[in-house]
């Protein structure tokens, strides 16, 4: 009786162990998603704040410039499209005339860009 009581335990403290071990790295890719994925989330998220695009649209620019620059991003294509996206928001948030319609143009086809590799991330 001893024997399997001990076993039991044993057997208990085991499985005990196991749920509480971190998962394995193909787990956790499969629990957050892919690394580009993340990413993509983390764009998303930063997009999604501050004024309101279309009511503010220099204020939702000047908004977006810090928190774009901040973000650690793996894949390169992305990083690129959002460093230029960020540029462009710079550059909109501080341009008037001529030069505004540019920066705009230019917000634009870098939110065009960011939408390629990420779907919907930008508005």
């Amino acid at each position: 009786m001893r024997t399997l009581t001990a076993l039991t335990l044993v057997l208990l403290t085991a499985t005990a162990a196991a749920a509480c071990s971190s998962p394995s790295p193909s787990r956790s890719a499969t629990l957050l998603g892919s690394a580009t994925r993340q990413d993509c989330t983390a764009v998303a998220d930063v997009l999604s704040d501050g004024p309101d695009p279309d009511a503010d649209p220099i204020g939702y620019a000047q908004a977006q410039v810090l928190p774009l620059k901040q973000l650690t991003i793996g894949d390169a294509p992305l990083r690129r499209a959002v460093q230029t996206l960020a540029s462009a928001y710079q550059a909109f948030s501080t341009s008037s005339g001529a030069a505004g319609t540019a920066a705009a143009l230019r917000v634009s086809n870098a939110q065009v860009a960011v939408n390629k590799l990420c779907p919907q991330a930008a508005p």
